[in-house]
């Protein structure tokens, strides 16, 4: 039971500590407000244009599927490291390859519909399309 009050006491010391810097500082900051403060900040330049940008949502697919594809990686090595000492074991192959089977099964269909629905490819720019125009005419 000692054990959970140390880790009680470490999560209390955890969140009092920053709770209490943000107390203090709040009391003892001044206070003077202007304009300037409130205005959004970009690099000591005066903003110009909307806060409303649209990004490409291809960005956004490929950093989804990266972050998949990592925790997928993240996933096979403590299967790897543990495979070879599970067969000596005495525990049938089967059981150890078809969870890691259907789990890269599962996400290569996923990689697949990802592919096949254009998640993965690039949208062209004009430009480029136009570059590519003229050294093939060339």
């Amino acid at each position: 039971m000692s054990d959970w009050i140390a880790i009680g006491a470490l999560a209390a010391v955890g969140l009092l500590i920053p709770i209490a810097m943000m107390s203090v500082s709040a009391l003892l900051r001044p206070s003077v407000p202007e304009t300037g403060k409130s205005t959004t900040y970009e690099s000591g330049e005066t903003p110009t244009g909307g806060t409303r940008i649209r990004f490409n949502i291809q960005y956004y697919m490929v950093a989804l599927l990266f972050v998949v594809f990592d925790i997928e990686t993240v996933l096979l090595f403590p299967w790897a490291v543990i495979y070879r000492p599970a067969i000596s074991a005495g525990v049938p192959m089967i059981a150890l390859l078809w969870p890691m089977l259907a789990f890269v099964g599962v996400l290569a269909i996923g990689l697949v519909w990802a592919w096949r629905s254009g998640a993965i490819s690039w949208a062209r720019s004009p430009r480029a399309s136009s570059r590519k125009t003229e050294r093939d005419l060339n």
